[in-house]
């Protein structure tokens, strides 16, 4: 097990007998979870996905990335949210935050669909122009405006390059199972498909095919990452105080009801980026409702020290941190000796930039805790497949577990339809001309 919580720098904050006092709140909000009977328990199906999923549908993901990586040079992933955040995140996580740059026998990644930006789509169209290019295009309905915008300027694309029938080879859809209107148009035209469940949203989605196809495209073993999940589910998926999921799920709500109201999530690591905006969807989606909720931020230090460290350290005290503290990391660099020690920095020469990095860390911990801010350590052993799959499962499953301790429904998403309605009204969709007169008033 890769995966475990360090609280050693909450201790000043949180005391063991309120930890004692919640824990039976969030052993309950565990057992509702695994029962299926509270709020969403539609959508709990990630919760089995680890050693219960398709195993067919997972032979045709890798089936199908061996095919995408044999005949292009550029892969583009469409989608938005969940349909993009944890493909692209395990890809950084375990391949490298340059990985296009490093990329040599396999296709490059890109993502569209993600903004409505015309210069971000003008730009990758420029990029494929040359290129051998293949699409994946994921979305439940089909019908969300950025990513049905981009694979309709995409799908014309491919068939301008390669003809109907050499594109209908490099466009793979990932959809609902047997409605909606992108399976409609997927199964008309001959696209070969995957399965969005029914039971998991978007959010929750990464270990399906929504993320999987991509992860597979980039060469990263999905094998492992689904056996780290599995671990994970092992070790979390029951009550009692030596779980860490639980605890940490216990930690984050003991200091929100102490006013702490604004969590970041931080990493040393530039690959981490795209995992923490992962989380940030995960969490800010699940918990953010009904007037409540944790706000998720986050930062990547050393680099942030720099700009952010300042308010972190000395600012309005209503956040805390959780960390995540890659044990080993990816690659080892020597700092070498200088003879006129210019810089005067050959106390530092013989030390690996991972042993420098670690001590930053270290010292950064220690001064924010002195400085009012808890933080909450979450260890991994290094950035695997593996590792991440485990991450993964363990933040899921605390989602859930606090957004019930919270009394939300961790699985819904109505604030996010409102910006879509004002949207389709102001641009002239049929159905929404009243709205589109009340709105026009307003500006």
């Amino acid at each position: 097990m890769s995966v475990k919580l360090n609280d050693s720098f909450t201790r000043g904050f949180v005391k063991e007998s309120e930890l004692e006092y919640i824990a039976p709140q969030a052993e309950a909000a565990l057992s509702l979870l695994k029962s299926k009977k509270g709020p969403g328990s539609d959508f709990v199906g990630w919760v089995d996905l680890p050693v219960s999923y398709d195993r067919d549908e997972y032979a045709r993901v890798k089936d199908a990335a061996l095919r995408i990586r044999s005949m292009c040079s550029v892969f583009i992933v469409i989608g938005i949210g969940g349909s993009y955040l944890g493909a692209r995140a395990a890809i950084e996580f375990v391949k490298s935050n340059n990985y296009n740059a490093l990329a040599k026998n396999t296709p490059k990644i890109y993502f569209a669909g993600n903004t409505i930006s015309p210069s971000a789509l003008a730009e990758l169209l420029e990029i494929c122009r040359d290129e051998d290019v293949c699409v994946n295009v994921i979305s439940k309905s089909g019908t969300t405006t950025e990513p049905a915008v981009a694979f309709r300027i995409f799908r014309g694309f491919l068939e301008e390059k390669y003809g109907i029938e050499g594109a209908k080879k490099r466009i793979f859809v990932t959809t609902d199972r047997a409605r909606g209107t992108l399976k409609a148009f997927a199964d008309r035209a001959g696209y070969e498909t995957f399965v969005v469940p029914d039971d998991i949203g978007g959010r929750y989605s990464v270990l399906t095919s929504v993320g999987l196809l991509p992860i597979a495209v980039a060469g990263i073993d999905i094998d492992a990452m689904m056996s780290g999940a599995a671990t994970s589910r092992d070790a979390f998926l029951r009550e009692g105080s030596d779980n860490d999921c639980l605890r940490y799920a216990s930690l984050r709500n003991i200091l929100y009801r102490k006013g702490k109201t604004t969590e970041i999530l931080v990493g040393y690591e530039p690959s981490l980026a795209l995992f923490a905006e992962w989380w940030k969807q995960l969490y800010g989606e699940s918990e953010g409702k009904d007037g409540k909720g944790i706000y998720p931020s986050s930062v990547m230090f050393s680099t942030d020290l720099h700009s952010l460290g300042q308010y972190i350290q000395d600012g309005l005290r209503n956040i805390f941190e959780t960390v995540l503290d890659i044990k080993t990391p990816a690659a080892t660099v020597t700092v070498p000796h200088d003879p006129d020690n210019i810089d005067g920095l050959n106390f530092l020469s013989g030390r690996t930039l991972g042993d420098i990095n670690r001590t930053a860390m270290m010292g950064t911990l220690i001064a924010h805790a002195d400085g009012g801010v808890p933080n909450i350590v979450i260890e991994a052993n290094d950035t695997s497949a593996g590792s991440f799959g485990e991450l993964v499962y363990f933040f899921e499953l605390a989602c859930a577990v606090s957004g019930y301790m919270l009394g939300v429904n961790p699985f819904d998403q109505p604030g996010v339809e409102a910006y879509k309605k004002n949207m389709f009204a102001l641009l002239g969709k049929p159905g929404y001309e009243e709205l589109r007169d009340t709105l026009q008033k307003r500006l």
